[in-house]
């Protein structure tokens, strides 16, 4: 009977993957990257980032898009825009910009950002920025400023009907701008319609009452859902929806020349994942030419605005098991040295899965255990489906220590949980080490050191004499 971990990944997976495979040593690698290695020379817990994987993700979409546009003969350009909310570390943003990507944002902080980058020479004029979100006055504000600088090439994204006024009252001369659709919600939603955009039947009055006399040219239509984009009835339904429409303001449109499809494109989540990102980019390309060709209309310009996509692939996080507690006769609770809840937020605020693997012992028996992290609240676990069935690890040796590793976790998690600042029980942040290549070359390098008692203890007010 084979009961090896390694046994057990090959009879449920196709093993080795791309990105995953072991090594002389029976030790997982990562992109080639030596994990153990890596554990050894940093400790843990430890965050990485692995930035090739951003620029092989972003050239992968730009060349899927282009053989699609070349196969259907679509005459319009594609822009890839790299969603900044989903990562804002300068390393990822500058990785994503220097492999051909564009840039969304969503608040005011966003152009702070977009204003270092261009103060530092890696995002020009010719970069569009496209600003989403429901808009403060803060935020309009800052947009107004980086318009008014010469920067033509960013596209305010009007989110209610009341922004075009501000954006007016704030912005010298003409600029460029786009609408974006308050599109219709999944049944499994809790409300009918999203709360960004504004509604189908209100785009085209508006834009001929309010915008067409105005300073502002129309050049964007802006749809997005929050399923993301899937190869489903619903999606394809709300597609021909934002289609529909347009056509029909670009009848009365003449500037409306791009189409935003958002972002959405899923990452993965498990070794058995097969998403076929190809087949959907030649689908939508097909009937967006095939909706604009019936209503003698030119094709758009399409744009995405992929995050998770972009970054979530590139990071893992790496964790030493501690230890095993054995609570019942079915019950084995093995304690990682951190925090699940802390460090990967969205496993227990969204039940998300990521991809959990041993780094070294493949070849040991395999136990059905829980994962507990190291605060004191109940919700910091992890299993394979939280709540329903528990995870299979090599058996803990007290001579050859179990390491741990979570992966595909770039996107969101530290927008959730803060990067430093106070974590829940004053579980410190993770060191943090940034992996590029150089020359062909993998390097590594020490981003931030893991959180120090100091800095939480300033956070908290321990150290500032002057106040009680």
């Amino acid at each position: 009977m084979k009961d090896r971990y390694l046994d057990l990944i090959e009879q449920s997976f196709d093993f080795p993957q791309e990105e995953f495979k072991l090594n002389d040593k029976d030790q997982l690698e990562f992109h080639g990257i030596d994990l153990m290695g890596l554990a050894k020379e940093y400790g843990t817990p430890l965050k990485f980032s692995y930035l090739p994987k951003i620029r092989e993700n972003i050239q992968r979409c730009g060349n899927w898009f282009h053989n699609a546009f070349r196969e259907e003969g679509y005459e319009g350009k594609y822009f890839y825009c790299y969603c900044t909310k989903s990562s804002h570390f300068r390393f990822v943003i500058e990785k994503a910009i220097e492999s051909g990507a564009h840039i969304e944002t969503s608040s005011e902080f966003d152009i702070n950002i977009v204003n270092k980058l261009k103060a530092g020479g890696k995002l020009t004029d010719d970069h569009y920025i496209i600003c989403n979100g429901f808009k403060t006055r803060r935020y309009l504000h800052a947009i107004a400023e980086l318009i008014n600088s010469g920067h033509d090439k960013c596209y305010p994204v009007i989110d209610n009907v009341q922004e075009i006024d501000d954006l007016l009252e704030r912005i010298d001369g003409g600029f460029n701008m786009g609408i974006r659709i308050a599109s219709e919600e999944d049944p499994k939603f809790e409300f009918y319609t999203s709360r960004l955009g504004i509604g189908y039947k209100y785009i085209v009055p508006f834009y001929e009452e309010t915008i067409k006399p105005s300073r502002a040219k129309l050049r964007m239509l802006h749809f997005f859902i929050n399923t993301g984009i899937t190869d489903s009835a619903y999606y394809w339904n709300e597609l021909h929806k934002c289609l529909n429409l347009y056509v029909k303001l670009r009848k009365v449109c003449p500037t409306l020349d791009s189409l935003n499809i958002g972002g959405g494109f899923p990452i993965k989540r498990s070794l058995g994942f097969d998403f076929d990102y190809e087949y959907m980019i030649k689908e939508i390309v097909h009937q967006v030419k095939t909706v604009c060709d019936s209503n003698g209309v030119l094709v758009p310009n399409l744009y995405t605005e992929f995050g998770s996509f972009t970054v979530g692939e590139s990071a893992g996080v790496i964790f030493e098991i501690l230890g095993q507690k054995k609570q019942n006769d079915r019950e084995r609770w093995n304690m990682i040295n951190g925090s699940l809840m802390t460090t990967l937020p969205d496993s227990w605020a969204l039940n998300s899965r990521f991809i959990l693997l041993p780094i070294n012992r493949w070849k040991e028996k395999y136990e059905r255990v829980l994962l507990g992290g190291l605060t004191c609240d109940s919700d910091d676990y992890y299993n394979s489906e939280q709540h329903i069935n528990a995870i299979y690890l090599p058996e803990l040796s007290k001579k050859d220590p179990l390491y741990i590793g979570f992966f595909n976790t770039g996107a969101y998690q530290e927008s959730l949980s803060g990067f430093g600042g106070i974590k829940h029980c004053l579980i410190p942040s993770p060191q943090h080490v940034v992996i590029d290549e150089e020359n062909g070359e993998l390097s590594s390098r020490v981003f931030r050191e893991q959180q120090a008692v100091d800095n939480m203890l300033t956070n908290l007010g321990y150290y500032d004499d002057n106040k009680s």
